[in-house]
């Protein structure tokens, strides 16, 4: 009787495990930035991350897919590391994602928002997006915060959409305490020309904070591409960081391993010191890894550059 309990149990354990896929993936970057300043704090640090995602999901009989998320991350520089961050919950069925929880949300997931980044750190300057919620790397300031998003994909398109409230229990207080709504939408064409188009009311619950971002960007040959990206966020006096456009490239060289980007950006807040930032970069492909530097001038007129290494797992 012992013997086929601890049978029993041990089948029982065996099938939980083949019927839900848990996985760790993620990435490790270390280097250093440099930053031209004014102030006490050394202009050159070592700067590393250490991102772990524990995602976990499993199947219905029906083809329905349902999963889970937490991430633990740790920043140099920062205080509070290593810890679960707030969790999402999301179901998949025929095209279409619902999550709800710490959701990725529309506006920051929007296609071409960040395609102007550069090196090994994924850095830039001058594309200024302002504010808006995104998914949270770190544990939530407030519990009560609730965010609900959708993505549907079919032939080339991907429309995107998303809802959070700061604090669903409304216990607590916040400079952006308004619900947040925005919209996103990709496509791609022919695997050469990329179209991308987001916009956000009332972004990370600050009222009247509405963002609108529009980019577009061509594969001229194989291995270079050219792209711009226009966004407006110059409609809250809070966080009014101007509108600003940027034009960037990227050329992989012969090996296939060397890949050269840049990009040039114009912001028209009143208080710049200047109009125009630029940046420069350059990845070499390790095969599972990869090198990266970069080098910026920014809108104070001061220059950032960056080297580091990144691994993916």
């Amino acid at each position: 009787m012992k013997k086929a309990l601890i049978a029993s149990t041990a089948l029982v354990l065996t099938a939980g495990v083949a019927a839900a896929d848990v996985t760790i993936s993620g990435y490790g970057r270390t280097g250093v930035i440099y930053y031209e300043n004014d102030t006490d704090e050394n202009e050159t640090q070592v700067i590393s991350r250490l991102r772990m995602n524990i995602d976990a999901a499993t199947s219905t009989d029906q083809g329905v897919d349902f999963g889970a998320r937490f991430r633990i991350q740790w920043d140099q520089n920062q205080d509070d590391n290593g810890k679960l961050n707030a969790g999402k919950l999301y179901v998949t069925s025929s095209g279409l994602t619902v999550e709800v929880g710490n959701v990725d949300t529309a506006f920051d997931s929007a296609g071409l928002l960040y395609a102007n980044e550069l090196g090994s750190y994924d850095r830039q300057v001058g594309f200024l997006q302002g504010a808006f919620f995104a998914y949270d790397s770190d544990a939530y300031d407030n519990a009560g915060r609730l965010g609900v998003a959708a993505k549907y994909s079919i032939a080339g398109a991907t429309l995107r959409a998303s809802y959070v409230d700061p604090d669903q229990t409304d216990s607590s207080s916040f400079v952006g305490d308004n619900e947040e709504f925005s919209l996103a939408v990709d496509y791609t064409w022919n695997e050469r020309l990329e179209l991308s188009a987001a916009y956000v009311t009332d972004g990370a619950g600050i009222e009247d904070n509405d963002i609108f971002f529009i980019g577009a960007r061509y594969a001229v040959m194989e291995n270079a591409r050219i792209g711009l990206n226009y966004v407006d966020a110059s409609n809250d006096s809070i966080v009014d960081v101007g509108n600003s456009i940027a034009l960037y490239g990227d050329y992989t060289l012969a090996d296939g391993l060397t890949n050269i980007e840049a990009y040039i950006a114009n912001n028209d807040q009143d208080d710049n010191e200047t109009d125009n930032a630029f940046g420069i970069g350059v990845n070499y492909d390790l095969g599972g890894a990869r090198l990266g530097a970069s080098l910026h001038r920014d809108y104070s007129e001061n220059v950032t550059a960056d080297m580091g290494v990144r691994f993916d797992f």
